[in-house]
């Protein structure tokens, strides 16, 4: 049997939507601009943000071109990112940020405009065209509010979202390598290495590239293999000089000799012809 105490709880819960529907409706038929908009912030004070964002709503063509209408709409942006409806939220704080520059909200909002596309932006297994946006709008914050305190909270962001961003580059480019798309591979490779010379996958990439380069001289045809084992031989260099005690470099010196082989064995057919 469910306790007395569950049904309380429930009826209680019950009971406090019901008010708060109340209220909005009161509020709405009212036709009191005003009433209805302490209305919306007493609901907002008691966090109720979906019932006070509808009061908002519901008063803002009133308030359009007032003094209030920077308030009205910087709370209600705020009730929609306190529900976590960040969408509605980065396009409203957007809109606001535009039209009420000088406002005293003004921090706040571009700092939660920013905060909506860093809760927004996916793992790197998915598109981050947000996790960029997310970059853009914190590395705009951190310049225009560098005395912020929440700046090395930000700053904390940028560095998640950076990493992402690295991951997702190299994911990219070792899905070509996975598919045998080698030469596709040494480009993404390459281009990845030059965007996010940080990343920690950089010693991978690396290594990828040398074998997708050795694999690509290896399965092409004749004309073209001199050069490419040439190139392959290249990057095997590159990544002893980097990582000269890596364990990778037994697998990847049996593949520069036979590189070598290669090379040497096709410039004595070529200087006795």
């Amino acid at each position: 049997m469910k306790p007395i105490f569950g049904y309380i709880l429930t009826f209680a819960a019950a009971a406090m939507i019901v008010a708060s529907c109340s209220t909005v409706n009161n509020a709405i038929k009212s036709g009191d601009a005003k009433f209805a908009y302490d209305q919306a912030l007493m609901l907002y004070d008691k966090g109720k943000w979906e019932q006070a964002s509808t009061l908002f709503e519901a008063c803002r063509h009133v308030y359009m071109g007032s003094p209030r209408e920077d308030s009205l709409s910087y709370y209600n942006a705020r009730c929609k990112f306190k529900s976590r409806d960040y969408d509605v939220a980065a396009t409203q704080l957007d809109e606001f940020r535009r039209k009420f520059g000088r406002s005293a909200f003004i921090e706040d909002a571009e700092g939660m405009y920013a905060l909506c596309y860093y809760f927004m932006s996916p793992p790197p297994e998915r598109d981050q065209a947000l996790t960029s946006k997310a970059i853009i709008a914190i590395t705009e914050f951190i310049s225009r509010y560098p005395e912020s305190e929440n700046v090395d909270e930000f700053q904390e962001m940028l560095d998640e979202l950076s990493k992402r961003l690295m991951k997702k580059s190299y994911m990219n480019a070792y899905t070509y390598y996975k598919i045998g798309r080698y030469k596709s591979a040494i480009v993404a490779f390459k281009n990845a290495i030059k965007q996010h010379p940080t990343s920690p996958h950089i010693e991978d990439m690396m290594y990828y590239m040398t074998v997708s380069a050795y694999r690509l001289a290896a399965n092409s045809v004749e004309s073209k293999q001199m050069d490419r084992y040439i190139a392959m031989l290249d990057n095997y260099y590159s990544y002893l000089a980097e990582y000269p005690e890596s364990k990778r470099l037994n697998e990847l010196e049996r593949m520069a000799e036979n590189a070598k082989d290669y090379i040497d064995k096709h410039r004595k057919t070529s200087d006795e012809e």
